[in-house]
């Protein structure tokens, strides 16, 4: 296994999810550069001083995340924890490369895709629009069901709890999905006439407008419904330049 170049491997990560065509809530791609030739990439849904030290014991020399360390409004100081999660990159040469929007809205490496190929969901079609760009999609089970057993089979998958606000007594046929935290977008599914919609964790008033809007709400974790795309998009740059990968859990019930 020979090792890649670090500006090779964004590159491709940039170009494959198309990363400069997305208007986002903060910097996609490299955040913080490290070691210039990368064998082995550590995967994990957010940054976090933790998941940065166990990247390192890994022996990794990137970390792709899909929440990085920079957001839009957020205070652009370096404060104590910033730093320690700095200090703790640097220590490693460690690079740190996210994805937010770009990793959602991938056809077939994203979020989205991914949780809708687990269900086994065909007629296919974006969903979710989201600083002007579809990043969830919607489409079709192959067969009818409840949304407490749609919630089970998501959960058994995922290796999450969802929790199921009704939307009424209809099976589910056609879903709606985005993950992480777009609980407002049940709006959209009720637009498109969809029996449920899925995503990460509920607004305080998702109760609601799942029984007035009709449509079934499965919340099946934020953490949990984001794991699969950072995932998707390691193996698949695996196989690209012939690097090894590794995922790192958390436990995050959120």
């Amino acid at each position: 296994m020979s090792p890649v170049r670090l500006a090779d491997l964004v590159g491709w990560f940039d170009e494959t999810l198309a990363a400069q065509s997305f208007r986002d809530y903060g910097p996609n791609g490299l955040q913080v550069v490290g070691a210039d030739q990368v064998a082995h990439v550590a995967t994990a849904v957010s940054v976090s001083l933790d998941v940065i030290e166990r990247a390192a014991a890994d022996n990794a020399q990137v970390l792709l995340v899909h929440h990085g360390l920079f957001w839009d409004g957020a205070d652009t100081r370096i404060g104590p924890l910033e730093r320690r999660r700095l200090e703790a990159l640097f220590a490693a040469n460690l690079s740190l490369v996210a994805y937010h929007l770009p990793l959602d809205a991938h056809a077939t490496l994203g979020n989205n895709a991914r949780l809708a190929d687990l269900l086994g969901v065909t007629q296919r079609a974006p969903f979710g629009e989201h600083q002007g760009v579809m990043i969830g999609c919607r489409g079709t089970l192959p067969t009818p069901t409840t949304a407490a057993a749609l919630a089970a089979t998501l959960g058994d998958l995922i290796g999450s709890t969802p929790l199921v606000l009704p939307g009424g007594d209809h099976p589910v046929q056609t879903v709606g999905i985005v993950s992480g935290g777009a609980a407002r977008d049940i709006r959209q599914a009720a637009a498109a006439g969809l029996d449920a919609f899925i995503t990460g964790e509920p607004s305080e008033d998702a109760a609601y407008l799942a029984a007035e809007l009709g449509v079934h709400f499965i919340a099946a974790g934020h953490n949990a419904t984001e794991t699969v795309g950072v995932q998707a998009l390691a193996a698949a740059a695996a196989t690209q330049f012939g690097i090894s990968t590794s995922f790192l859990a958390v436990d995050n019930p959120v």
